[in-house]
């Protein structure tokens, strides 16, 4: 009789151990699914001296001396656009303003890489910051014509800077801050 007590007490306690796997699920990596309308475009000409194209989710707030707030809602992010006559000694300092404003943000960027861009038939000209990391602004931009008009732009969220949430919305933005910079014409 002891050996079976003692069988049965192995045989339950066996099961019992047995019984208390941590089964570990390994769950897939998740990623955020956002899905923005296609880009469609439409040419925004004010009693400013350039007109330009935006999206046709924006909603547009004309500031004084021409300057604008361009607002995604859907996004809650804003470009905001500053303008500025370019006078007979300024042009240096406007640029060097730009620049400024955009490397402002290396203490949370990760890095910062520029794209120039350059359209004699148009006779515009500038430089597209692209700020990757937690930076405040994910994407500044200047335009000129080196004679009369300045126009600069930064782009921001209405939400704590974590680059890796708002990343989808960034690269379509992006965009189309380069394709305000592609039809921008001057009057």
């Amino acid at each position: 009789m002891k050996i079976n007590n003692f069988y049965i007490t192995l045989f339950i306690s066996f099961f019992t151990l047995a019984s208390c796997q941590d089964n570990t699920l390994v769950k897939p990596a998740a990623m955020l699914r956002l899905e923005y309308p296609q880009p469609q475009y439409r040419t925004v000409s004010t009693d400013c001296p350039y007109s330009f194209s935006v999206n046709h989710i924006t909603t547009l707030v004309q500031k004084n001396n021409c300057g604008i707030n361009i607002t995604y809602p859907e996004m809650k992010a804003t470009l905001y656009l500053t303008y500025q006559d370019v006078r007979k000694n300024n042009l240096d300092s406007l640029l060097q303003d730009a620049q400024k404003l955009a490397y402002d943000h290396t203490i949370k960027a990760n890095s910062i890489p520029e794209q120039p861009y350059v359209n004699p038939d148009k006779n515009v000209y500038g430089m597209f910051y692209m700020i990757n990391g937690n930076a405040a602004t994910q994407a500044e931009f200047y335009v000129t014509d080196s004679t009369n008009h300045f126009l600069n732009g930064a782009l921001y969220f209405d939400a704590k800077p974590n680059f890796d949430s708002i990343y989808p919305a960034v690269v379509y933005l992006r965009e189309d801050i380069r394709k305000l910079m592609e039809t921008i014409t001057w009057q």
